[in-house]
């Protein structure tokens, strides 16, 4: 609301402004009046009203105020309720100087979507600058000649407000001589009385200027009239008013207009000098005028875009104080000397590569501060990028996506924008936008091969490597962050995670325990990679662990069973030829390859040169033809090694008996001799002695009754023993060339000791051959405590068993014990208990 009184030029008046605030549209632009120094957030009034939008709405939009270049606001939005606000202090004589408008326009900007309205500030003009003159003394020098009614020009105040806050008025402190005439913008003083030098020669005027404003201001000059001699002729301008026109950036010492006054009066009151009148400092940076000869030259910097117009007012004064005015108008013309400059006025950084092509990321603002074509300005994006500037409000563009984005292959972006303005020459700038794609878990972990193999040999130590698995996710920190696992399975029953365990970082794969290629030879497992992204993503990879053989296993003998565990025999005919199939060796590896290539020697004979036995084939042949001179008894040890590194070997031992049947066997003799039994002899020995010495005198006298009553001892006896040949398994022994036993066979023996021709009854047969080498069955102890000796190995040791027969059929049967022999003993230990039982005989 606007209140006021009227205000005439020669009156003081009293105003006031209590408050001024209006709001019109004008073209569809909010246009708002209000004083100028009004403090920072004083209320203009509501925008958000005046444009119809929804206060709750400023703050998600990013609503601001908007000022082209780096011009200040002025004003901003108040984004809880939509009042606009005074932001700065606003000088209206600074914007806008003497102009009897002053309007500021801006722009209101919204986003998503992009809106600008633009609005109006008209600065209302508030009396708070004083009248001021030029100087602080006026010096005027006036002839006693001058008559009645002259006229003297006086140069106004100038006040840097406008309209009624203006200078208004005039008025002349009371005196003798003159009186004050106002006309517009001149102020005279008139000659209301003759001068007499002779009575007073100078004369000090006080001249008051008074504005309009309320309360009202002022300003004071004192002239100060000297009285001369007369010169009664004024400086005449040749115009009253001067225009020119100047190009900005004009260099210095360009001449822009030359003033030009003439004086009637000669000599010095003719001799003319030019000064600027009332100009504000900015106009003295800018110009210069020459005192001479009256030519104004460019002083300063001229910029078409800082000020379109200056008004100069020129002064042209005579030697005795004469002067005139007149005013220089010059009108700056524009040049395309500004480049468009780019402002990003929003941005979305990052941008998530998921987006949709046409999405807004950024808004971008281009100024020009020229004029006319020099302010027309094209925009545009030179690099092949996914994105394009779409136009949008008047100087505004959207930058929006073209195509989908993919982190994985471009992560940033340096989008280069290039504007151009149509001047001549045309200016460009252009902007760089760095543009950064947000990661989004759009990739599974891909392991870098499509399966894996792992080698280990079997005995591994539990916690060895096997090997390691490699899986790559092209996403971006946690989302390509890669944890490896085993898939749940099983191997031979049990769970995978029994057997291996993987790294869940490194990829890693350990064996969890010691593997037997015995066993299994190969497992395969199945690998997981996920990698922690939202939802996590993952792929598998299949690793197969093979599992390389160790010669670890010795070899096993099937036929015939390991020596100590069975008596094995065959016979031999004595018509055999020379490469006779006699018998074969049978054994088995659980190795495999070279660690299960066995080969077959013989180690010990009782005939080196009668017996080979086929290196692969374990078959035992004849080498020459049978002889009568070759002893009946045959011992063969036969070795059976691997090909592994080192080599595995195990023994076992052949008892061959050259004989068309066992009939014609004439004696039992020790057929075998092994050094691994001298600890049983030496114990037996021991036995014997400790007997014998506990026992001693009732052996003698049990002796003497046997002696009596028999003529001849029964302990020797020279009788052959039959073998009946039912009695032999029917493959026992192969004499038509085959040789191969099917069974292993262990037999147990039961002799009589009072006939010569006791007989081997073979009473048992166990069948072994699903059976281990080293499971051989054996008897347990109950199976001893029969009151006959049991023998395992009745043709071992013939001196031996008689020695025996003789002590069990004396006095063991006195203390209810058997005596359980395994003859493996040589000729000699027995040899040495003979003599000693015939010693004690």
């Amino acid at each position: 609301m606007f209140c006021c009184e009227r205000i005439t030029m020669m009156g003081l008046k009293r105003s006031c402004v209590v408050f001024f605030l209006m709001w019109q549209a004008v073209n569809g632009d909010a246009s708002y009046s209000f004083q100028e120094e009004m403090k920072r957030g004083s209320l203009i009034g509501n925008i958000a009203k005046a444009l119809n939008l929804d206060p709750s709405k400023l703050s998600g939009r990013n609503a601001r105020v908007d000022a082209a270049g780096n011009r200040k606001r002025y004003c901003d939005i108040n984004l809880s309720n939509g009042d606009l606000i005074i932001a700065d202090r606003i000088d209206r004589e600074e914007l806008c100087g003497e102009k009897p408008s002053c309007v500021i326009k801006r722009d209101i900007v919204l986003e998503n979507p992009l809106e600008l309205h633009p609005f109006s500030l008209h600065i209302q003009d508030i009396n708070d600058n004083s009248p001021q003159f030029k100087e602080e003394l006026i010096n005027i020098e006036i002839r006693e000649s001058a008559v009645r009614g002259a006229r003297f020009v006086i140069e106004e105040a100038h006040d840097a407000d406008v309209g009624q806050n203006s200078v208004q008025q005039y008025s002349l402190k009371k005196n003798d001589n003159f009186i004050l005439a106002v006309d517009g913008n001149t102020i005279e003083l008139v000659l209301e009385k003759e001068l007499d030098r002779e009575k007073q020669q100078e004369i000090n005027l006080l001249l008051t200027a008074l504005d309009g404003g309320s309360p009202q201001r002022s300003g004071t000059v004192v002239i100060h009239v000297t009285v001369l001699d007369a010169n009664d002729n004024a400086p005449v301008f040749s115009q009253a008013v001067y225009k020119a026109s100047l190009p900005e950036n004009s260099p210095v010492n360009t001449v822009v207009v030359t003033v030009s006054a003439t004086d009637a009066d000669e000599g010095v009151n003719g001799d003319l000098t030019y000064e600027f009148g009332h100009v504000t400092d900015d106009v003295k940076r800018v110009f210069s005028i020459d005192r001479k000869n009256g030519k104004i030259k460019v002083n300063g910097a001229i910029d078409f875009e800082t000020v379109t117009t200056y008004d100069l007012r020129i002064k042209a004064k005579d030697g005795l104080g004469l002067s005139s005015y007149t005013k220089v108008s010059i009108d700056v013309t524009d040049v395309n000397d500004n480049i468009p400059v780019i402002y990003v006025k929003s941005l979305a950084n990052p941008v998530p590569e998921n987006v949709s092509p046409g999405t807004e990321v950024g808004i971008i603002n281009v100024q020009d501060s020229d004029s006319d074509n020099n302010q027309q300005v094209r925009c545009s994006i030179q690099q092949n990028v996914p994105f394009k500037l779409v136009p949008s409000i008047k100087n505004y563009y959207s930058l929006v996506t073209t195509g989908q984005l993919d982190r994985e292959l471009v992560s940033d972006y340096n989008i280069t924008i290039t504007a151009t303005d149509e001047g001549s020459p045309p200016l460009s700038s252009s902007k760089t936008v760095q543009l950064s794609v947000a990661d989004i878990n759009d990739n599974p972990p891909v392991f870098e091969e499509q399966s894996y193999s792992a080698y280990v040999t079997e005995n591994n130590k539990p916690g060895s490597t096997l090997c390691s698995v490699t899986a790559r996710d092209p996403d971006w920190r946690q989302n390509g962050t890669v944890i490896y696992s085993l898939l749940p399975g099983e191997v031979n029953g049990a769970p995978v995670s029994s057997y291996l365990s993987v790294n869940g970082d490194t990829g890693v794969i350990h064996a969890v325990r010691s593997f037997d290629y015995e066993q299994f030879r190969s497992f395969k497992v199945h690998v997981m990679a996920r990698d922690n992204g939202s939802p996590p993503l993952s792929s598998n990879v299949t690793v197969s662990v093979f599992i390389s053989d160790v010669n670890d296993n010795s070899p096993q003998i099937l036929y015939p069973a390991p020596e100590g565990n069975s008596f094995m025999t065959e016979l031999v005919p004595k018509a055999a030829h020379g490469g006779s199939l006699v018998s074969k060796v049978i054994a088995v590896d659980a190795d495999s390859g070279q660690n299960a290539w066995l080969s077959y020697h013989i180690v010990k004979s009782t005939d080196p040169g009668l017996f080979t036995i086929g290196l692969h084939s374990g078959e035992i042949r004849t080498q020459r033809d049978i002889s009568e001179s070759d002893s009946m008894k045959q011992n063969l040890i036969v070795a059976v090694k691997d090909n592994g590194q080192s080599s595995l070997s195990a023994t076992c031992s052949m008892y061959l008996l050259i004989s068309d049947n066992l009939a014609e066997v004439p004696e039992l003799k020790d057929i075998s001799y092994d050094e691994k039994n001298s600890k049983l002899t030496s114990y037996l020995i021991i036995a014997l002695v400790s007997v014998s010495t506990f026992f001693l005198t009732f052996i003698i006298i049990i002796l003497g009754v046997r002696f009596c009553r028999r003529r001849k001892p029964r302990l020797l006896f020279d009788g052959a023993v039959a073998i009946p040949s039912a009695y032999l398994p029917p493959n026992y022994a192969d004499v038509d060339g085959t040789g191969t036993l099917r069974s292993a066979y262990n037999y147990d023996a039961y002799l009589t000791t009072g006939s010569r021709t006791s007989d081997f009854k073979f009473v048992t047969s166990y069948n072994d051959n699903t059976l281990p080498a080293d499971q051989t069955l054996r008897k347990s102890p109950s199976d001893f405590r029969e009151k006959s000796v049991k023998v395992v190995s009745p043709f071992k040791c013939k001196k031996a068993f008689i020695f025996l027969n003789t002590l069990q059929t004396i006095f063991f049967p006195f203390f209810n014990v058997s005596i359980v022999f395994d003859a493996f003993c040589c000729s000699k230990v027995i040899n040495e208990m003979a003599a000693l039982f015939s010693w004690v005989l």
